[in-house]
């Protein structure tokens, strides 16, 4: 009966295991948080990356933050939306991530670099996108 029990006991635990590895996400996919960007009259791209450099280093220091990425996109050959000049794009390890982030923002230390450099760029529009990797 006690070899019984054991048997029982052992192969619950491995179900349950196996159930947990199962209920696991098939990917972890990262929010992705697209920029519409102008430049201002006469700025370089060495001072927009500037900015968006001090930008991401303020942004690090953030709840949510710490794992942020960020990107400038500069067309080489599209039809842009408006004004358009480039895309600025934040990625985020996750959705949850992102939001830590952005519940944050108003009076942090990024949004202090955005309000302190509305005449190199400002974007004018955004969409907040789920990344999965296409293999």
């Amino acid at each position: 009966m006690n070899t019984l029990v054991r048997l029982m006991l052992v192969c619950m635990l491995m179900l349950g295991s196996m159930l947990m590895i199962g209920a696991a996400p098939a990917y972890s996919a990262e929010a992705v948080h697209v920029y519409w960007c102008e430049e201002g009259d006469n700025v370089t791209e060495e001072q927009i990356e500037a900015l968006a450099s001090r930008w991401l280093k303020a942004a690090k220091t953030m709840k949510g933050g710490e794992q942020l990425k960020a990107y400038l996109y500069y067309p080489i050959a599209a039809k842009l939306p408006g004004e358009t000049d480039l895309f600025f794009l934040v990625v985020a390890p996750s959705a949850a991530a992102w939001g830590a982030f952005w519940d944050g923002y108003k009076n942090s230390p990024a949004e202090k670099v955005d309000m302190d450099n509305r005449d190199l760029v400002i974007c004018t529009d955004s969409a907040l996108m789920e990344s999965v990797e296409v293999k």
